[in-house]
C-alpha cells in the first residue's frame, strides 16, 4: 500500500491551522504520516499540534502518525528541509497552515490512481482550488495543471499549485530547497524536482481531480514585488534569460489584454 507523509509547516498559525489537521484526521486512508514542524511558536500553535496528535494516537488508526517537531528554524523553507530529512512516506506533500484536503477520500482516490499506473511515478499532481479564511470556496485556481506535465511547462508560470503536487519521498530528498530563496524556493524545487524525474524516466502522473484546497493569501502575496523579482531569478537559472524575458512579457501582455 501506498503511503503519504503530510506535512504542516508552521508559526503563530493557531488562527488557521485547525482546519488543516481536521481534513487530515478524517482522512478514510490509512496510511498517513503528518509531520507537522513547527518554528517555535509563541502563541497556542503548539498546544494544537499536541492535541492533535493525542488524538490521533488515541484513535489508534493502523498505518496513521503524527509526529510534531517545534524548534526555532530558519524560515518556512528550513523547516521544509527539516521535514524532507523526516518523512517515511512512500509520497510527500507539503499541505500548510490554513490548507486543507477537499474530502475525507482524498489521499484514497490518490492512492488509486498511482497503483494503477503501474510503477510508481515520480510526480503525482492535481487541481487546487482556492478558498477563504473561513474555509469557504472562492475560485478555482487560474493556472491549470497540463495534461502532460514536463519541467518545461513551467516557463508559463506554475502551472501546479505546491500543496497539490506529491512527490515521491526519493526524489523529494535528492532536492532539498535552496535556502537563497526567500519567496519562491517552491518554485525552483518543482523545476528541479521534475528534471530529476526525467533524468531517472520517471513519468508525471496528472490525477484529473482537485486534490487541495489553497488558503487564499500567504507569504509570496504578501511579499508580492519581492516574490515577482525572485521569480524571475529562479526563471532565469533554469530557462535562460531570452526565454524568461520573453515569457514575461507575454505575462504582462495577457494580464492586460483580461482587463
Amino acid at each position: 500500500m501506498i503511503t503519504f507523509t503530510i506535512v504542516t509547516c508552521t508559526y503563530n498559525a493557531a488562527s488557521v491551522l485547525q482546519r488543516t489537521l481536521h481534513s487530515v484526521l478524517m482522512q478514510e486512508y490509512e496510511g498517513v504520516e503528518h509531520l507537522i514542524v513547527d518554528g517555535a511558536s509563541t502563541d497556542s500553535t503548539r498546544e494544537m499540534a499536541e492535541e492533535y496528535k493525542r488524538i490521533t494516537d488515541a484513535r489508534q488508526c493502523k498505518g496513521r502518525t503524527v509526529k510534531v517537531v517545534s524548534e526555532p528554524d530558519r524560515g518556512l523553507y528550513d523547516a521544509m528541509n527539516k521535514a524532507l530529512r523526516m518523512a517515511a512516506g512512500d509520497y510527500l506533500v507539503f499541505l500548510n497552515a490554513g490548507d486543507s484536503l477537499p474530502d475525507r477520500h482524498t489521499l484514497e482516490g490518490i492512492a488509486a490512481e498511482a497503483e494503477s499506473a503501474g510503477m510508481r511515478p515520480g510526480v503525482l499532481y492535481g487541481d487546487t482550488d482556492i478558498v477563504d479564511a473561513g474555509g469557504r470556496f472562492l475560485r478555482h485556481r487560474r493556472l491549470v495543471p497540463p495534461e502532460h506535465l514536463t519541467w518545461k511547462s513551467f516557463r508559463h508560470g506554475m502551472l501546479v499549485c505546491h500543496q497539490a503536487f506529491y512527490v515521491r519521498t526519493d526524489v523529494a530528498r535528492r532536492n532539498p530547497y535552496n535556502l537563497n530563496y526567500r519567496y519562491s524556493a517552491d518554485v525552483d524545487w518543482c523545476i528541479r524536482v521534475m528534471k530529476d524525474c526525467e533524468a531517472f524516466g520517471l513519468s508525471l502522473l496528472n490525477l484529473h481531480r482537485v486534490v487541495a484546497y489553497y488558503l487564499d493569501g500567504g507569504m509570496s502575496v504578501a511579499n508580492h514585488r519581492a516574490s515577482l523579482r525572485e521569480r524571475f531569478k529562479v526563471m532565469r537559472s533554469h530557462y535562460g534569460l531570452a526565454t524568461t524575458v520573453a515569457m514575461h512579457l507575454w505575462f504582462f501582455v495577457r494580464a492586460a489584454i483580461r482587463r
